[in-house]
């Protein structure tokens, strides 16, 4: 890989997994990971998430409550709660890692073997936390589904839908997936010290008027 590319990888890893990380922690917190419309009132749309249940009233605007018990909620939200918290902290953990093992940044130089490292456990955190970050919403997403066509609530109980917060949650996992396979790419690429370089150019330099004094009669 040629050497140009190297820090455009390693700073779009970073990017992208700043996004996904600031993403998740917004997913945690957003209180539409189930969105539910009423029939009989369509001004009003109640909406659930990990720490608070809201109803948004077209004229009164939002408002919440916070839920009382830990143990009162439903196995998906509980588990939830714990991967969002282990994905925002192994996120946080992976951007101080992989931060410092950049090549643009001068601390370490010259010990470019512990940066490598520092890169390959910054990107292996960036997985474990797009995967915890994916999981959770997958499994309120799934058990949203199967509630919506469960045949044995009946026709005139209110569904709940998917809320904002899951396409959130994809969307961050997605990132930080991304910007960890970006850096840990940028670790099999060869680098090539300015050194290097400077003495491959003169050295065809001195092979071209090697041949220049040849050609002369």
């Amino acid at each position: 890989m040629a050497l140009v590319y190297r820090p455009m990888m390693q700073l779009s890893g970073i990017l992208f997994s700043l996004l996904g990380w600031v993403l998740s922690c917004l997913t945690t917190y957003l209180p539409q990971w189930k969105n539910l419309n009423l029939e009989l009132n369509e001004l009003e749309i109640w909406t659930m998430g990990l720490w608070q249940a809201c109803v948004v009233q077209e004229e009164g605007g939002m408002q919440c409550k916070d839920f009382d018990s830990f143990l009162a909620l439903p196995p998906e939200l509980r588990f939830s709660r714990i991967l969002m918290f282990f994905s925002n902290g192994s996120g946080f953990l992976g951007l101080l890692l992989s931060g410092f093992g950049l090549d643009c940044l001068k601390i370490g130089e010259r010990q470019q073997e512990q940066k490598k490292r520092l890169l390959l456990f910054g990107g292996m955190l960036f997985w474990i936390s797009g995967i915890t970050a994916i999981v959770p919403v997958s499994w309120v997403a799934h058990s949203t589904v199967q509630e919506f066509w469960d045949e044995n609530i009946p026709d005139i109980v209110p569904r709940w839908d998917f809320g904002e917060a899951l396409f959130v949650g994809w969307l961050a996992g997605f990132c930080l997936l991304l910007g960890g396979s970006l850096l840990n790419c940028t670790i099999c690429s060869t680098e090539v010290h300015p050194s290097s370089v400077h003495y491959a150019v003169a050295e065809q330099q001195d092979q071209c008027q090697h041949l220049e004094t040849e050609t002369r009669p």
